[in-house]
């Protein structure tokens, strides 16, 4: 759906700001917008994604790091610190924090449920399961 395509990308736009050694975050936005989003790579063809929302998630992930990072820490095991994530689960975790803290009209269970997705994309079964753990100790700590 292009809700989904909309938080992969945002995922995926995460990812480029986190490893690249000058961040910029409208660059990499407009970038996605006008070259990645519903492209066709590699002889396969992207859904169109939801182009607010892709901006919004990007955008409140990436500006508010700091505050989801330290929402994060919490609901990691003692054995896991941040700095041992990788950058991709890193950036899903920021895109979820961010969806259930600012967005409200988006439900627990979607939220949860569209992240443990993208990591699909990236990830076997355990990086997945782990993702849905996190995302879920998240949720019960900032919604009722």
């Amino acid at each position: 759906s292009p809700r989904s395509a909309a938080r992969l990308g945002a995922v995926q736009a995460l990812y480029q700001l986190e490893i690249s050694d000058e961040p910029k975050l409208k660059v990499t936005v407009a970038e996605f917008i006008s070259h990645r989003l519903g492209a066709e790579v590699e002889g396969d063809q992207f859904v169109d994604a939801d182009e607010a929302l892709f901006a919004d998630v990007a955008e409140g992930g990436w500006e508010r790091r700091e505050e989801w990072d330290a929402l994060i820490r919490p609901c990691l095991t003692k054995d896991w610190a941040l700095d041992r994530i990788e950058p991709i689960v890193h950036a899903i975790f920021r895109a979820g924090a961010y969806e259930l803290v600012a967005r409200p009209d988006v439900p627990t269970a979607v939220v949860i449920n569209e992240y443990v997705d993208v990591a699909h994309a990236f990830y076997e079964r355990t990086e997945s399961a782990f993702v849905n753990g996190v995302l879920d100790k998240m949720a019960r700590s900032v919604r009722q």
